[in-house]
């Protein structure tokens, strides 16, 4: 995941040894991988019949987190199928699931209210054919994210002005010779969020394999439309004023990004979740989450490795999946952001010299804090505030990929063996499986290289501490 707009430059990294306590290495080293990959063609793809045309409205939710994705799916091809029609029926069956989620193939517009919305136009997305004259086996371990070869493998956007002119969807195809495949993806976050993309895909995957779709959407926005009067009843401290104008790209900065991932194995988290028990108000005591343990352990050491000053607020907020939130729950398919997030704020002192139990509570709380009457409460603040989510200053985004559901892609090929971000921005963190069929978690993040380097020697003393319990 990046910016509306990803600049700077990148470095590559690849797995080192194990620490002491067994566990992976950051996977820190240069890495010495090449890939070469040659666009062959490129061709819009529009929907196969005529869709609605006009203006579709977007969500409150949607307003307020205009950032790209950028992943890619990578494919051994385990002998099934013809690869010589793949993209050939992949661009065939791409224009049908146009038909059904045809906001995609609009351009997002801004409205004279200032809230955007998508000019559903039927033009269609940029579908890009490329090959590759390297085995699937050059891309290595793509968990150990490496902007600068994981790049070519998507047709990113960079140098649109702002948001509005980043395309919703962009596929780029890549074939390899050994036979392997590499679907390359790029959402643009106003439109939808991972969940809704993974319905996307599926979809679009059963059509390729001449199935009816398993998944539709339900494209109706007004489910998360404002109250009326506007009731806010908490305090959302996940968003701030909008001080530019809407659909601006955001500062870039003047330090450039090392980019580096960190796999967290079963056993590190099992112990990680032992030595972090959470002691309720009731005074009962409960085990925290993988995540739970993950997301307070980055947030502590970048904090520290960004020497954020100890009187000074930090902001962890975390994209939560609000559809199983509200009774009843979104219809299924939901169409668009279906997320909320939740913020965990406290002092850098108090995070960084409180024991690593207090950051265990404070991600607990705010995340079960995430109710339906929380999420309405959100979005009647959104309209009264236009507001965004808090990526400025010491604030920063976590999200979990790993329960998405893309390792059950099936486009006739074989499933992905591997699903990654091409890239991330400062500002996000991301939590995905290594691998299909993989307990391994792996968190990826960018920052600045002095940054990156004590972030690195503070999530691996963490880690040989809390193997001793």
């Amino acid at each position: 995941m990046g910016t509306a707009i990803l600049r700077g430059t990148y470095e590559s990294f690849e797995d080192e040894s194990k620490d002491e306590a067994g566990n992976e290495k950051p996977r820190n080293a240069r890495a010495a991988r090449k890939l070469e990959v040659k666009n062959v063609n490129e061709v819009r793809v529009p929907p196969a019949r005529e869709t609605f045309g006009g203006l579709y409205g977007l969500s409150n939710l949607d307003q307020t987190f205009p950032y790209v994705v950028e992943i890619v799916l990578t494919f051994k091809s385990e002998g099934r199928g013809r690869r010589s029609t793949a993209v050939e029926t992949m661009r065939e069956s791409l224009a049908e699931a146009l038909v059904e989620f045809y906001p995609f193939a609009g351009r997002l517009a801004m409205g004279s209210d200032g809230w955007m919305a998508v000019r559903c136009t039927g033009e269609g997305i940029p579908f890009v054919e490329a090959t590759s004259e390297d085995g699937i086996g050059a891309l290595g371990d793509i968990s150990a994210i490496d902007p600068a070869m994981l790049r070519k493998l998507v047709r990113h956007s960079d140098g649109a002005p702002t948001t509005l002119e980043v395309p919703l969807l962009t596929v780029q195809v890549t074939m390899f010779k050994c036979g392997g495949i590499v679907i390359g993806i790029v959402m643009n976050h106003v439109l939808v969020d991972g969940k809704a993309l993974t319905d996307f895909v599926a979809c679009w995957a059963d059509l390729a394999r001449g199935k009816p779709p398993s998944v539709l959407p339900f494209l109706d926005r007004s489910v998360l439309r404002p109250r009326q009067p506007l009731r806010i009843d908490f305090p959302h401290h996940e968003y701030a004023l909008r001080d530019r104008r809407p659909g601006g790209t955001d500062d870039p900065g003047t330090k450039p990004l090392v980019h580096r991932s960190f796999c967290f194995k079963p056993h590190a988290l099992i112990q990680l979740k032992k030595a972090s028990r959470i002691t309720n108000e009731n005074g009962s005591s409960a085990v925290p989450t993988a995540f739970e343990v993950i997301s307070a352990l980055v947030w502590i050491s970048r904090t520290k490795a960004l020497g954020i000053g100890p009187h000074e607020t930090t902001k962890l907020l975390t994209a939560v999946d609000g559809r199983p939130k509200f009774d009843p729950p979104l219809p299924s398919g939901y169409f668009g952001n279906g997320i909320a997030f939740s913020c965990a704020e406290c002092s850098a002192g108090e995070l960084t010299r409180k024991p690593f139990s207090f950051a265990i509570r404070v991600v607990h709380g705010a995340l079960a804090s995430v109710t339906e009457n929380y999420i309405r409460s959100a979005i009647d603040h959104v309209e009264l505030k236009r507001a965004v989510v808090d990526c400025e200053g010491n604030a920063c985004v976590i999200s979990k990929w790993s329960r998405l559901a893309f390792y059950k892609t099936d486009f006739g090929f074989g499933r992905p063996f591997q699903v990654a971000p091409a890239t991330v921005s400062d500002k996000v963190i991301l939590v995905a499986s290594q691998s299909r069929g993989s307990d391994d978690l792996v968190v990826s993040l960018g920052l600045p290289h002095d940054a990156m380097d004590v972030f690195s020697k503070l999530i691996q003393h963490e880690l040989m501490l809390k193997s001793k319990f």
